[in-house]
Parts: C-alpha cells; structure tokens; sequence
C-alpha cells in the first residue's frame, strides 16, 4: 500500500466531528450556532461594559477584558470550522490549515490560562496585601503581564507546530476530533512520537501548570489570611470577591487536566470530546454570565452600558 506523507503534501485531513450520524449534524449545528454567538455577544458585552465605565478601569477588570477577548478569539479559532463541517460532506481541513489551527488553538488557550493566573495575583494582592496594591498592580505591571502571558504562550504554539511538522502521516488522514488537537493528529502518525509526547508532556507542564501552580499558591495564602479575620462578615466579604475567578479556573482546568495530562495510551476520542467541548466551547460561554450575575460591578457596568445604547 502506498504510504504518503502528509507533512509534505497537498492532502491534508478529513475531521470527524462530534458525531457521524447524519441526522445529528443539523441539530448539532444551531446548538453550536447558538453557543457560539452567546459566547461572542456575551463577551463582547463584557469588553464594551468595561471600556464604558470608569469604575471598572482596574486591574481585575483590565484582565477580564482580555480574557474576554481571548475567549472570542479561542472559539472562534475552532467553532466556524466545525459549524461548516456540520454541513458538509468532506469535512477537509488542509495539512497547513491543521496546523495555524493548533498553533493559535493552543496559543489562545495559554494565554487564558495565564490571564486566569495574573487574576488571581490581583485577588492575592488584594486581599493579602491591600495597603500595596495600588504600587504592586500598576497599570505597567498589568501590561508586562499581559505581554508576558501572549508572548511564552505564542512562543508554546510555536515549538509545538514545528515540532509536529515534522511528523510523518501515512495511509489513514482521519482525525477522531472537531479540530486539530495534538493527541488525535499524533495518534495519525507513523513517526515515531514517544520522544515527541516526551517533549509535549514535559513542556506542557511546565507551560500549563506554572500557571495552575501560581493560581493555586495564590488562593492558599488568600484563605490562610481570610481565616485570620475576626468576622464572618469579613470573611464573606473577601472570599465573595474570588467566586467567579475560582469556577472558571475549576472549569477551565478541570476539564485541560482531564484531556492532556495523561500518556497518549489512555486517550478516549468520546471522553475527551465531551471534555474539549467544556473549555473549548462551554466555559468560554459561561464565563460573561458568571462574572455578571454574583458581580456587582460588573452588572452595574452592564445596566450603565445598556443605558447608553438606548438613550
């Protein structure tokens, strides 16, 4: 049989999807249609609340703005591609088209989670260290954060695009997935990947989890030093101020943890769908509801913005 070479061809890939059935394929269509432009509108509204209030010219608030555009930029790397497929009969993505999608699948991705991470900084300094807070979460220091988070992020896609270049993939070109992930196209190959997913794992640790691990030492001292106040008031009151930042990183990392962070023997196409669906797709969605809804802020910023656009 012949074998091809498909990092050095024209051919490129033919995506699965969710499902093969084709009597799901329109109803799978509107949901992720309707997903899509709630994720988009809700975020955009979240952007637009906050550029529109000065009151919510803060550090936190300047995070969430971006997290909010990363979010659209995240789905919509991955959402109109798999909204085509839905009703298309090839389903093709090229060789090149996989890979910019993983490159800035990925990139997006990394940057949330490192925004997630200069978020819960911001609640640490807050709360741990109110008194400095001012000099500590200055606008310059929020924007080196933010350019540090897109740049080691880009940098991340990058080394692991080129790293999956060059790779060779033979006879079968079915990617198990909605989108070019590394472990359904690795599993494609027929290089040999165990030095690859050596890279891939060491390297996502350290990417991926430095910011998990800065998230998690951050809500450890808030809660070392929210127990130390006197009051049952005042402990409400400063752990009411990380509700929303705390379920998205446990919705956003729950379900990456679930699908990465496990060797390429144990990957599951179903399981791991459902767990990609929940950050690539779900969490984005939820999140302008969750911070809106238990936000204060937020929801004045919101009734502000609402106001404007009607008077």
């Amino acid at each position: 049989m012949e074998t091809k070479n498909y990092s050095s061809s024209t051919s490129g890939f033919i995506l699965l999807g969710l499902s093969s059935n084709p009597q799901l394929q329109k109803p799978l269509f509107a949901i992720f249609l309707i997903m899509y432009l709630l994720t988009a509108v809700g975020n955009v509204l979240i952007i637009l609340a906050i550029y529109s209030d000065p009151r919510l010219h803060t550090p936190m608030y300047f995070f969430l703005s971006n997290l909010s555009f990363m979010d659209i930029c995240f789905t919509t790397v991955i959402v109109p591609k798999m909204l085509v497929n839905f009703l298309s009969e090839t389903k093709v993505i090229s060789y090149v088209g996989c890979l910019v999608q993983m490159y800035f699948f990925m990139a997006f991705a990394n940057t949330d989670s490192y925004l997630l991470a200069s978020m819960a900084i911001d609640r640490l300094v807050a709360i741990c260290n109110p008194l400095h807070y001012d000099v500590v979460m200055k606008p310059r220091h929020c924007l080196l954060m933010l350019l540090g988070s897109c740049s080691i992020s880009h940098l991340h896609s990058l080394f692991r695009v080129l790293l999956m270049s060059r790779l060779s993939f033979c006879d079968s070109h079915i990617i198990k997935h909605f989108f070019c992930d590394t472990q359904p196209v690795l599993k494609l190959s027929c290089s040999d990947t165990s030095s690859s997913q050596m890279v891939v794992m060491t390297e996502t640790l350290a990417i991926i989890v430095t910011p998990f691990l800065c998230i998690i030492f951050s809500y450890l001292r808030i809660i070392v030093t929210v127990l130390r106040i006197p009051s049952a008031a005042g402990k409400w009151k400063a752990f009411s101020t990380c509700g929303s930042h705390l379920t998205v990183v446990v919705l956003f990392y729950g379900s990456i943890i679930y699908v990465y962070f496990r060797p390429l023997s144990m990957y599951s196409v179903v399981r791991d769908r459902v767990a990609t669906v929940m950050y690539t797709v779900v969490t984005p969605m939820l999140n302008p509801f969750i911070y809106s809804l238990r936000n204060k802020d937020m929801k004045r910023g919101l009734k502000k913005l609402r106001d404007r656009i009607y008077s």
